[in-house]
């Protein structure tokens, strides 16, 4: 019998740079649900990758002097380093690069072009570059953007448009008959309240004012507008072809049963994706849930503060599992999650370490200290066996309940609270007690294997959130992975079974103070790493800017500037400033003193003296550090100050000699 199909998605991650924890939050929830289905006999499709196109890759890529696709191949190939370090299981990493990919942009453009869905005009708005959405006036708030509260800037060119209004009635009435399609909840109703209710405006499909994008086969000075680029991967990562030739692959794993989003792009997927699909007469995606986010304790993450926490840090200091326990226990279903350094050491010595940790080595310990490792299940039970089991075996059921409507924190909370039984079994029983007295070793035999039985059920319940932490419990208990269908049967672990002599401590408590020294040598890091990135974005910047216009001027404006040549009598450090350079200049019979912040070129002024320069004298006097200055002294220098010189003179010539 063939498997039942089952394709789950995340959003592609856009390929501006690293992400910090809250977007893998993303990527590790998508995975528990694949490992789970699979589990459950399912043949899952997993998807995720990289969207590679915009204003905003093509400016940083400018600013880093590189082609934008190098950027986005270095950028693209961080994140899928960071997903790989995270035991993500996709079947495929798409990029908005990929070739076949973007020969299907082409096509589909066409086709809805062809077919009147797309039609050419102008915009005149307000656009936000990071997050590259398009804005009235009225949409914006406080003047600034919406969605993330930056600065926009007025915008005005040639563009394509969708006609999405064409749609919206369809659109509704298909939300209202599927309830279950935009989830959760509060989710579908703002969907329905804030954007189809007050109508649907138009939607910008092509840009003309950056090149970094798919062109328009038939209008190339045009390229293809984010989302009709990125939203159609889920279907050219399947195969899909415009000319009807879709793969095998495409006509069975089409419809997507799950695209898992963050709550900020939720519209773009329950109304912009559906519509397209709809113009392309293909069916929905079954299911579209947008998580809440996992925020920073305190604020908001920012790398200006140092207080950005990345995947690979974590991983680096509490394990892979330990961070995927993290992030899929603790962010709630429809509210915003924290994390917080206090709450990731609490969470990992009380629920890893204490709870899980310490019931699978001390169970293996007193099963070597008792009975060399061999267990056998010799029948002796007693009542408080069965209530151990009613838990164990029913948690497969509630697990399920849970996964089934997408609380996955709630069905962790199921499997831990089955480990937590096992430790309170083991407080019930006493086997230390036991094992004093020899008549009882039959009961204590049975205790011990209740424990490996009920230890190795829950681990294969734990399998799709923390796989390596469950082929390492499989391994210590020295028995096979157990049949998910059997998940919900005693029995699991064979009788007779010898467990491994040395148990190794899957959690090893933490010392908080520790944790908070490593974390403060890490924000430090951050905080210089940032420091030094924004100086150097800032002089690629201004390496790329074109200079500035200054205007033209007339003979009588050059003749205001009284041009000199003075003598170097003295010049020596300014003591207040690091910067200046205190110069004594003689202009003729007139002395004057005047400062210039080009301290750094010269380590011995002294070395100066003598020397003539052209110094303009007619500026306002200005006082610098203490000290007045009544001149400006002429000098050359290029952009990044790797050349300087003081403006000199082709012959020697009188100090006080006009210049012009």
């Amino acid at each position: 019998m063939a498997k039942k199909p089952y394709y789950i998605t995340t959003a592609i991650a856009y390929a501006s740079g690293k992400p910090h924890i809250g977007n893998t939050y993303e990527i590790v929830l998508a995975d528990a649900i694949a490992r789970f289905k699979r589990q459950q006999g399912y043949d899952v499709r997993f998807q995720t990758g990289t969207d590679e196109h915009g204003m905003k890759i093509e400016e940083k890529a400018k600013i880093a002097g590189i082609t934008p696709k190098q950027y986005v191949d270095n950028t693209s190939a961080e994140i899928k380093r960071i997903w790989d370090l995270m035991n993500t299981s996709y079947d495929r990493f798409i990029r908005t690069t990929d070739e076949d990919h973007e020969a299907q942009i082409k096509k589909i453009f066409k086709k809805l072009y062809d077919q009147g869905d797309i039609y050419k005009g102008a915009y005149e708005g307000m656009y936000c570059t990071p997050c590259e959405s398009f804005w009235t006036k009225s949409q914006l708030v406080d003047g600034k953007c919406p969605d993330c509260g930056r600065p926009v800037q007025p915008a005005h060119e040639e563009a394509y448009f969708f006609k999405m209004s064409k749609y919206a009635d369809r659109l509704m009435k298909y939300i209202e008959e599927h309830p279950e399609f935009i989830q959760p909840e509060q989710r579908k109703n703002e969907m329905i309240n804030n954007f189809l209710k007050p109508g649907l405006q138009d939607l910008c499909v092509s840009r003309t004012s950056f090149t970094w994008g798919i062109p328009v086969d038939f209008d190339p000075k045009h390229v293809v507008y984010v989302w009709l680029d990125a939203l159609v991967n889920y279907i050219t990562g399947l195969g899909y072809d415009c000319d009807g030739n879709h793969s095998e692959m495409f006509k069975e794993f089409w419809p997507a049963d799950l695209h898992l989003i963050g709550k900020d792009i939720v519209r773009f997927h329950t109304i912009y994706w559906p519509i397209f699909l709809m113009a392309l007469d293909l069916p929905l995606p079954k299911q579209v849930f947008g998580h809440p986010w996992l925020l920073q304790e305190g604020g908001k993450m920012s790398k200006s503060k140092g207080n950005v926490i990345y995947a690979d840090d974590l991983a680096r200091m509490f394990g892979v599992d330990a961070v995927r326990y993290f992030v899929l226990h603790e962010m709630p279903y429809e509210t915003d999650g924290v994390i917080s350094w206090d709450l990731l050491v609490e969470r990992f010595n009380s629920d890893l370490a204490n709870t899980l940790g310490n019931l699978v080595k001390r169970t293996i310990s007193m099963s070597n200290q008792y009975f060399g490792g061999t267990l056998n299940d010799t029948g002796a039970k007693e009542d408080v066996d069965d209530d151990l089991y009613s838990v164990v075996l029913g948690t497969k059921a509630k697990v399920e309940k849970d996964m089934e409507t997408l609380h996955v924190a709630d069905s962790l909370t199921d499997i831990f609270t089955l480990f937590k039984r096992c430790n309170k079994y083991i407080d019930e029983t006493e086997p230390w007690v036991l094992a004093k007295d020899e008549a009882k070793k039959d009961r204590l035999s049975q205790v011990l294997y209740n424990l490996c039985d009920c230890i190795a059920i829950g681990a294969g319940l734990l399998e799709a959130y923390l796989p390596e932490t469950a082929e390492k419990i499989y391994a210590q208990l020295n028995t096979k992975k157990p049949e998910y269908e059997t998940l919900d049967k005693a029995g699991v672990f064979a009788s007779g079974t010898k467990v491994v002599e040395d148990p190794e401590t899957l959690f090893a408590r933490l010392k908080p103070a520790d944790v908070m020294k490593e974390v403060q040598e890490l924000e430090k890091a951050q905080k210089a790493a940032a420091k030094e990135a924004a100086a150097k974005e800032k002089a690629a910047a201004k390496k790329n800017e074109a200079p500035a216009e200054k205007g033209e001027i007339t003979i009588d404006d050059f003749a205001k500037i009284d041009l000199r040549v003075g003598e170097v009598l003295e010049c020596s450090f300014v003591p207040k400033s690091e910067k200046l350079l205190c110069f004594k200049l003689k202009f003729g019979d007139e002395e004057r003193q005047i400062l210039s912040g080009i301290r750094k070129f010269y380590p011995e002024p002294e070395k100066l003296v003598g020397k003539r320069v052209v110094a303009v004298l007619n500026l306002k006097p200005r006082k610098m550090a203490g000290m007045i200055s009544e001149g400006m002294i002429l000098s050359a220098y290029n952009e990044d100050d790797s050349q300087f010189t003081l403006l000199g003179l082709e012959h020697d010539i009188d100090g006080g000699a006009e210049v012009g």
